[in-house]
């Protein structure tokens, strides 16, 4: 029965990579239930560099590289805040702390929706310096201790007001680059064991058939739609990785 989760997990992986970013750490509760939570986080981190490559090829015309620019530098002081973190907790306190984390950012994002206008093409929004480095810093401890920066990133890009198909632009590339980046340290941590290696092996193939699942959604759904779709994971990822 362990395996069920892991194929959901996959291929919500593969779904979120193409369209709705918050079912990430969906996937990362689910994988997180039948394996121990930082060997699990080490398995996910290779699926997700699998769907981060799809959508880089499909979406990289569409990111928004002034505002990676901006954010990626303050991205490694947080990945290096994840590692100590996953040296020092056990899994249990782990689950909580980030799902936790992950909970009071999707509040914020919740308030912050309710009250702004949909993004359109061609909005040119740049939230203030401050805001940039601290979304920076959370995305990156956040993603290196559980690979749940989702709700993180969605925060800071409806802030920043930008539309769809910027949204898939600019978290395609910004994951893939944190993801490949943050590969030596999990790998420092000791976390790539035998079995974690032939789970992602054997998810990877899952991995592909949601990411076209993802291609084939997104296109039919409607701004607005996306933004109330994404929160609502985002919720249930919070929810999922703190009271499991």
């Amino acid at each position: 029965m362990e395996w069920l989760p892991l194929i959901v997990a996959a291929l919500i992986i593969g779904i979120a990579k193409t369209s709705f970013g918050g079912l990430g750490s969906v996937a990362v509760a689910l994988m997180a239930l039948v394996m121990p939570t930082k060997e699990s986080t080490a398995a996910a981190l290779l699926l997700l560099i699998t769907g981060d490559i799809v959508a880089v090829l499909r979406y990289r015309s569409n990111a928004d590289w002034g505002m990676l620019r901006s954010l990626l530098p303050s991205v490694l002081p947080g990945l290096l805040l994840g590692a100590v973190f996953i040296r020092v907790v056990n899994d249990l306190m782990l689950r909580r702390s980030i799902g936790a984390i992950l909970l009071i950012s999707v509040l914020i994002q919740l308030a912050v929706t309710a009250r702004r206008k949909p993004p359109v093409a061609g909005d040119d929004t740049r939230p203030p310096r401050a805001l940039t480095i601290g979304a920076g810093v959370a995305a990156g401890f956040t993603t290196m201790a559980a690979n749940a920066a989702g709700p993180v990133m969605a925060l800071y890009l409806q802030v920043s007001k930008v539309d769809k198909m910027r949204f898939l632009g600019t978290s395609a590339w910004f994951y893939f680059i944190v993801n490949v980046s943050k590969t030596p340290l999990t790998a420092a941590l000791g976390l790539f064991t035998p079995r974690v290696l032939t789970t992602a092996a054997m998810m990877i193939p899952v991995v592909l058939l949601g990411t076209v699942i993802g291609v084939a959604v997104i296109g039919r759904v409607k701004q607005r739609t996306f933004d109330i779709l994404t929160l609502l994971t985002s919720v249930v990822a919070a929810g999922a990785l703190i009271l499991i």
